[in-house]
């Protein structure tokens, strides 16, 4: 074989490895460059040249390839080795945290019928209009995986994909759009709403037709709430033509009671209208200060540390909410949780149960879940937790990272983000569910806690890595913990809550069959 027609052959096996390995992990060519340079300035290769490499048109140098292996966690044989495994390069098929059930007889789910019936169901289960509403934006989310392009580039068309933006080029932004700033003076107070004890209630903003953004002035104390509701009331006027019609912005109190312009608990049609218009708002004020391909580089900079939006004047929670985005790995999760147990944000685009029973009240919680711990300490730090959740038959493997905040009114909060590894494990050619047996074993013996096993820490390590997420490493470095949808149904050989708690059949089925097999 001539010298050339062994380069070109060469060439193409080492671009089709790294191409496959690019797509298997959902980077672009623009993600693949920022991780290289992020190794080695000198030697990572541009966006285009990268393509020729993949294309075969170029033959990469052995220091590339060891950039390009350090990323992907592979030796410097595989690339070398011409044989193409396609069923370990296969991309992992996303899911979704929707499941979707046949309702029969279909007649009665018609939708007269269902018009008729949902404000009935609502008064007499206590439920809100707006928690219903967000029961319903909830379900479209994550059957849309948190993507939504048309608000992304309505808000790329306004900020031109600038980041970061400051508070003054927010301000220019207004201006140019005609909006008028006005500040107002009010301190937080008490209200206690629909929990038992009371909660501060801040009025951050609202908009006033047709062109009037009013902000509270002790806003200015802290850039990254200011430039979100100036971000969040812009996209009012980008969105809505500024017409006044959604909610005014506040931190605590009834987030998704009632809407703060009505009493009556019944739903009417503008519950759903305003809270589909401050999903729609926040969205856009998070693709307007977070840019989807500048953010993603920002984010993969640092590892994907969750407090890293002090930097850039971002929130926490404007943060982590814009991961489950912006990230080329779908399986994520989030919770924005207050004390003693009231949801109020929700995403679950990887399937994961809700850790206690509804938006608003603490229902049989696990106690072990990371986000129940952080509400129960007074830490401000990071922490990291590696679980495994049974649930309908089937084991989980989930890391997340939680951080205990305060809501612009004072009050404490937890924000958690996380992910499904088990997707992760799988598209490296690792078989997850032995993972995840040898995790839950480990914390079995030790009652329900219990240390990684070394091989499966240098795994979850080097997932931590392809992924650049740098908290699975120190997750996995922790004790991982069980957890479960609810502590009734506890696998623990020792309940949670410190009692003996077993599946019973109901009594009418217990007669039901005593007669069947008499």
């Amino acid at each position: 074989m001539s010298t050339q027609s062994s380069l070109i052959r060469k060439a193409h096996f080492l671009g089709t490895k790294i191409k496959s390995l690019r797509k298997r992990n959902n980077l672009t060519l623009e993600d693949l460059s920022a991780r290289c340079v992020h190794i080695d300035t000198e030697a990572a290769p541009s966006v285009s040249y990268l393509s020729m490499i993949e294309n075969g048109k170029r033959v990469p140098s052995e220091r590339l390839i060891r950039i390009i292996a350090e990323i992907f966690q592979k030796d410097l044989t595989w690339f070398y080795d011409e044989v193409l495994d396609k069923e370990s390069i296969r991309p992992s098929t996303k899911t979704t945290a929707v499941e979707r059930m046949p309702l029969e007889p279909g007649f009665l789910f018609s939708e007269n019928l269902l018009q008729l019936a949902i404000p009935e169901l609502l008064a007499q289960t206590g439920t809100t209009g707006r928690q219903f509403a967000h029961l319903l934006i909830r379900a479209h989310q994550e059957s849309n995986q948190n993507q939504f392009p048309d608000l992304e580039r309505a808000a790329n068309s306004i900020g031109k994909k600038q980041f970061p933006l400051r508070v003054n080029d927010l301000f220019s932004i207004a201006k140019s759009l005609g909006l008028v700033i006005r500040w107002f003076d009010r301190s937080s107070f008490k209200d206690k709403g629909s929990t038992n004890e009371p909660l501060n209630i801040l009025v951050r903003s609202f908009f006033q037709a047709p062109n009037v953004i009013h902000l509270n002035r002790c806003l200015m104390k802290n850039p990254a709430r200011l430039k979100f509701d100036l971000a969040n009331n812009i996209a009012h006027k980008v969105l809505h033509d500024g017409d006044g019609a959604r909610a005014t912005q506040v931190s605590g109190g009834r987030g998704l009671d009632r809407r703060h312009d009505r009493e009556s608990p019944n739903m009417d049609a503008k519950d759903v209208l305003f809270a589909w218009r401050d999903f729609e708002c926040s969205y856009f004020a998070a693709a307007l200060l977070g840019p989807k391909s500048a953010f993603r580089q920002f984010l993969a900079r640092h590892s994907y540390g969750i407090d890293i939006g002090k930097k850039v004047d971002l929130t926490t929670a404007l943060v982590m909410r814009r991961m489950s985005s912006v990230s080329p790995y779908p399986h994520w999760h989030y919770f924005d949780a207050y004390p003693p147990g009231n949801l109020r944000a929700v995403y679950r685009g990887n399937g994961i149960p809700l850790p206690w029973g509804n938006m608003t009240m603490l229902s049989d919680p696990c106690q072990h879940w990371a986000v129940f711990r952080m509400l129960n300490t007074r830490s401000t730090k990071p922490s990291a937790q590696i679980s495994v959740l049974e649930s309908g038959g089937e084991k989980h493997l989930y890391c997340c990272q939680s951080i205990q905040s305060k809501d612009a009114a004072g009050n404490p909060h937890v924000l958690c983000a996380g992910i499904d590894l088990a997707p992760a494990l799988t598209a490296q050619g690792i078989d997850a569910s032995d993972v995840i047996s040898q995790i839950a074993i480990a914390c079995e013996k030790n009652g329900g806690a219990g240390q990684i096993p070394n091989e499966v820490q240098q795994q979850l390590v080097s997932i931590s890595k392809i992924l650049n997420i740098g908290w699975i490493e120190t997750g996995a470095k922790n004790d991982a913990t069980i957890i479960c949808p609810r502590s009734s149904a506890c696998p623990r050989e020792k309940h949670c809550l410190g009692e003996a708690m077993h599946k019973r059949t109901p009594q009418i089925e217990q007669v039901r069959n005593a007669i069947i097999d008499n």
